[in-house]
């Protein structure tokens, strides 16, 4: 049994003890029938009253709760599909009391909702407008009059974060380039013309509109002013450099080229107008000094001739500059050429320039090729002779390579001009040969040189019995001191050869051994004279002649019997000098011996 029901029993039997207390406390008090009638009824209108009235309010709390309960579902249906959520399931088994709480629980959860959304859809619509404003963009298409779905939301903030992305992307953008159309209307000495040009200069940076067609502008506008710029630019280059080259060609002073220095760095109006000035001023000065000029002219003519290679007959081809009558159109005949070489030379750069490395190169190896044969590179001083060895087997390794690849840019060059590629006035492959030939023929002729040379000191040795000796700083260990050389020096060139030592004849090309000699005991004692002013002993005499013997395969005797077939007449050596020099030694070694 429920609690109420208890209760409700209870309040029954309370109110029957009630009565039954009544009616005895009427008996006691000795109260008639009739009128304990009256007070029975009173008292049962009294009850009944009170719970009529009880019972009216409860119900009327019933009737509260099942209307609110249906507003409710009302409002939630409504909400609901607002909101675009699943429609509100009710519990079953739920009392009237704890329904219309659920749901009015339920319904304020999804108003509140419902005002987030509305708030952050209005906060969103205002951002929207501001960027609009400043980027001159179409607003997010989104109902204004409904409440937004979440995926509604999450959506316009990702277009409104795109959007301003966008924005300082396209802010920072203005801003770089307002600075650069500043700085470009600064050098160009130019002042805002037009009303976006004030816009974009005057007007404060957040308030531009930064709009699709206003950023295109402000490209647009900044590449006409780099363009000017540009223009400017190229022009005074070109100023700057005919300004230099009259200046080398008119000989300006220093000072005077000094006073225009700022103006050979920048590139603004002024800057350009002075140069034009200064161009305007050395031409005048340039007609006044024509013979001059020309001249200088012809002086870088002759350069680039140089550096083209141009030949004798290409040179020649330019008659006007061997003409000496210094008038206008010579001087411009003249600038033209050189504007032609110049260009024909910047045209090739890199295969003249290929060219003139192969020639440096060439005559590096021709100095290291001609050092071979010094004698004092065996001093060696620092090492000189390993970095020169080194060097010259570097460059024997080079040059072919170089040679190489010439030929191939000179091919490609031949195929593109229709004309034949010339150094000097031939093709540079035939002109590569004809060095390396050169080089092969001088180096056999200098090896015949030092051959004959050689044949004709042994010839001179084995007449005169004396040696030229080459001069060294260092002796070896077991040499004999100076002293002892010159008394030596006589007889070294005729005892120094060994058995097996072979003797190129220069006379008749044959090959003569020398014969085995031994240093006489008296040789040290004999003076050391030159063949002029000394005669020799009837040994020494006995011993050339034998040498002599030995070169011709006769006598000294045979020689002068046969001056004609002698080798010393091969060589300016008379019959009458050998005679003579023989007399002479045989007069002088009598008291000797």
């Amino acid at each position: 049994m429920r609690r109420s029901e208890i209760h409700a029993a209870e309040s029954v039997e309370c109110l029957t003890r009630a009565l039954n207390r009544l009616k005895d406390i009427w008996e006691e008090i000795g109260i008639p029938e009739d009128q304990r009638l009256q007070r029975t009824d009173v008292v049962r209108k009294h009850i009944k009253g009170l719970l009529d009235m009880m019972i009216a309010e409860e119900d009327s709390l019933r009737k509260r709760l099942m209307s609110s309960i249906e507003s409710c579902r009302k409002e939630l249906d409504v909400l609901c599909t607002e909101l675009q959520l699943s429609p509100f399931e009710e519990d079953e088994g739920r009392t009237m009391l704890q329904l219309e709480k659920d749901i009015r629980s339920r319904l304020e959860v999804m108003m509140k909702q419902k005002s987030q959304r509305v708030k952050e859809l209005k906060r969103l619509s205002k951002q929207d407008r501001e960027l609009c404003d400043i980027m001159c963009s179409v607003p997010f298409c989104i109902d204004m009059d409904t409440v937004p779905s979440l995926e509604q939301l999450d959506s316009y903030r990702s277009y409104l974060n795109d959007l301003t992305k966008e924005k300082d992307r396209r802010h920072g953008e203005f801003v770089g380039i307002k600075r650069l159309i500043i700085v470009c209307m600064e050098e160009l000495d130019q002042l805002p013309d037009t009303s976006f040009e004030r816009d974009v200069v005057c007007e404060d940076e957040e308030a531009f509109c930064l709009s699709i067609d206003n950023i295109t502008a402000l490209r647009l506008l900044l590449g006409q002013l780099e363009d000017r710029k540009t223009e400017n630019e190229l022009v005074c280059n070109s100023y700057r450099s005919k300004i230099q080259e009259l200046w080398e060609r008119l000989q300006v002073l220093q000072e005077e080229r000094e006073g225009m220095s700022d103006h050979m760095v920048q590139s603004r109006k002024r800057n350009m107008d002075a140069l034009e000035a200064e161009c305007r001023r050395l031409d005048e000065l340039k007609m006044k000094n024509m013979k001059n000029v020309i001249e200088a002219i012809r002086a870088e003519v002759a350069l680039f001739w140089e550096r083209c290679f141009y030949s004798l007959e290409q040179r020649r081809a330019f008659t006007p500059y061997y003409d000496v009558n210094f008038t206008v159109e010579l001087l411009n005949l003249h600038e033209a050429e050189l504007l032609s070489l110049k260009k024909h030379y910047e045209d090739h750069r890199e295969l003249f320039e290929g060219v003139t490395r192969w020639q440096d190169s060439w005559t590096l190896f021709l100095q290291l090729e001609k050092k071979v044969t010094d004698p004092s590179r065996f001093n060696n001083r620092g090492g000189n002779l390993l970095k020169e060895e080194k060097q010259r087997a570097d460059l024997q390794k080079s040059l072919p390579k170089l040679e190489k690849s010439l030929k191939t840019q000179i091919d490609l060059w031949e195929e593109e001009q229709y004309r034949e590629f010339l150094v000097n006035g031939q093709r540079f492959l035939q002109y590569v040969q004809e060095q390396w030939e050169l080089l092969r023929l001088e180096k056999e002729r200098g090896k015949n040189e030092r051959l004959l040379k050689k044949n004709q000191q042994i010839e001179h040795d084995l007449l005169y019995g004396t040696a030229q000796r080459t001069p060294s700083k260092r002796r070896l260990a077991g040499t004999p001191t100076p002293g002892k050389a010159r008394k030596l020096n006589a007889t070294s060139s005729i005892y120094g050869s060994t058995p097996n030592s072979t003797l190129r004849s220069a006379f008749g090309g044959t090959l003569c051994q020398s014969p085995v000699l031994r240093l006489p005991m008296s040789a040290s004692k004999l003076p050391l004279r030159t063949p002029s002013c000394v005669g020799r002993t009837p040994r020494m005499v006995e011993r050339n002649k034998e040498n002599i013997s030995h070169l011709n395969g006769t006598g000294l005797s045979g020689a002068l019997r046969n001056p004609a077939q002698s080798p010393a007449s091969h060589r300016n050596i008379s019959v009458n000098s050998v005679a003579s020099t023989y007399s002479e030694f045989s007069v002088i070694s009598n008291p000797i011996s």
